[in-house]
């Protein structure tokens, strides 16, 4: 292992890949701040140009540093306008764009720098110790397995209900896993609640919903809400960038704990940054006092340090199964993998031996790259925390347009916005009957996996005996029960202890 460190040290360390780590975090944090676009795209036009490059360890470096940077910066959009860059930073809109509605936008990018920077790097040191190990942790992992993990998933809801609101939330659950349906699935070639639309075979697209719940609705709120509109402009300056001892200490345990969740979460291929992001925040609440927990989705500074911790240590945890094992853990992953294959490298348990330079130099170039992005971030936050300066009169019409063109460039076809006009009005009447719209997408994220991999489990193992016949998937499962049920108990006892 010490060999390989310092054989990836000394190649990433080359003034050319520290010009591509530059480059590459630099482009991810660009495409990450534009609301609906994401890395997937970038890197897919980028892989002709990294093939000219000619060493595989550079542009791999380069593709990387797109990948992690996109997620880097793609909480600034999330926090700022409410329309999330990247599916990883929704969860960070819950409570960074309260905090920016506060007047404390500022304060709310460096918190979500500071934390993406050390999710990032404690991810890298973990993938440096732990990447062997881990390859042969994820082999563990089958259908059953995946099945408990999504279940797992779907308990951040409790999260999400505020007091009497459970039932509402369930409701949005249950719809978004509706949602998820829509389609073909991956067990069946038969198209399913498309009521005869050819553009709905495909699915729903996640940026199109996305845009449709938080963008719109948002931009419709200010043009009707004119109070609420004048409210946000005389919170317009940018102050309080710095964050106080005391809530550095209140975030440094909140850092700690979903660095290694997000990590071990983005090793499972599947999972992804998305999930951990949901499953971070939703543990963080459960976990708060009572007075913290009131705050969530109120501009908690809690509530926004754990998504954006636990996305970007998945971020880097996510190479664990790609370049151990050869499985990509989303489709941005999926995407760096034929990349990989471009470049005549192949993935799997024998790439520490057969080219350890390309191996070590990308995890070593992930520690740099984050070095690189708060250095390029934080000097920048006082000028990108700015754009709430704008007026209003503008900033409605720039919310609009990047939510359709987002929703457009997906697919590439005009029936995205019609979708996400339609999800755009529904999600303005829901949020005036006070139902939360994060556990829709929590449905619909954590749906089609469920749905996909109960099939399988079940196919194998002939029915639900998976479920006592798997250790682990039992056990996975007992712990989703256990956190549903700890919030309910430990409400009570506080109701009963007054």
């Amino acid at each position: 292992m010490i060999e390989g460190l310092l054989t990836g040290l000394s190649a990433a360390i080359s003034p050319f890949n520290l010009i591509m780590v530059f480059i590459g975090c630099f482009l991810g944090t660009f495409i990450g701040m534009l609301p609906g676009l994401g890395p997937m795209s970038i890197i897919a036009i980028m892989i002709p140009i990294a093939i000219q490059i000619g060493d595989p360890a550079s542009a791999l470096i380069l593709l990387s540093g797109v990948y992690y940077g996109a997620i880097f910066g793609g909480s600034t959009s999330s926090i700022l306008i409410n329309a999330p860059g990247v599916a990883g930073t929704v969860a960070s809109s819950f409570d960074g764009y309260p905090m920016a509605r506060a007047g404390q936008a500022g304060k709310a990018l460096t918190i979500a720098a500071i934390c993406s920077f050390a999710g990032g790097t404690i991810g890298a040191i973990l993938l440096m110790i732990f990447a062997p190990v881990l390859s042969a942790v994820a082999k563990l992992f089958w259908s059953a397995e995946y099945f408990a993990l999504m279940v797992l998933g779907l308990t951040a809801i409790a999260a999400f209900a505020g007091k009497g609101k459970i039932v509402k939330a369930l409701c949005m659950t249950i719809f978004g896993i509706m949602l998820a349906t829509v389609g073909e699935s991956a067990l069946h070639n038969a198209a399913r609640f498309t009521m005869g639309i050819m553009d709905l075979q495909s699915g729903i697209y996640f940026v199109t919903l996305v845009m449709g719940l938080f963008a719109l609705p948002e931009a419709l709120f200010l043009v009707l809400d004119e109070r609420r509109s004048e409210a946000m402009a005389n919170n317009n300056k940018i102050e309080n960038l710095r964050i106080t001892k005391e809530e550095a200490k209140e975030i440094t345990p909140v850092v700690c704990r979903q660095s290694l969740l997000g990590f071990f979460v983005g090793v499972l291929p599947g999972a992804g940054a998305t999930m951990a992001s949901f499953l971070g925040y939703g543990i963080e609440r459960n976990l708060a006092p009572t007075n913290e927990r009131e705050k969530f989705g109120k501009g908690s500074i809690r509530g926004l340090a754990a998504p954006e911790t636990a996305n970007n240590a998945a971020c880097t945890g996510s190479f664990v199964p790609m370049l151990t094992l050869g499985i990509p853990g989303s489709g941005t992953t999926a995407i760096l993998l034929g990349a990989l294959v471009a470049l005549s490298i192949t993935p799997g348990p024998r790439l520490m031996e057969n080219q350890p330079e390309v191996f070590w130099a990308v995890i070593i170039s992930m520690y740099l790259g984050n070095m690189v992005l708060l250095i390029l971030n934080l000097p920048l936050i006082p000028y990108i925390a700015k754009l709430l300066t704008v007026p209003r009169h503008y900033l409605i019409p720039f919310v609009i347009f990047f939510s359709l063109i987002g929703a457009y460039i997906g697919q590439n076809n005009s029936t995205e916005l019609l979708i996400m006009i339609g999800l755009g009005c529904m999600a303005t009447l829901l949020r005036f009957g006070g139902f939360p719209l994060p556990p829709l997408i929590i449905g619909f994220i954590l749906g089609g996996m469920l749905e996909d991999n109960l099939g399988r489990a079940m196919r194998k193992a002939g029915g639900l005996e998976f479920i006592w016949e798997r250790p682990m998937t039992l056990g996975i499962l007992v712990l989703a029960l256990a956190l549903l049920i700890y919030p309910i108990l430990r409400d009570r006892k506080i109701r009963s202890d007054q």
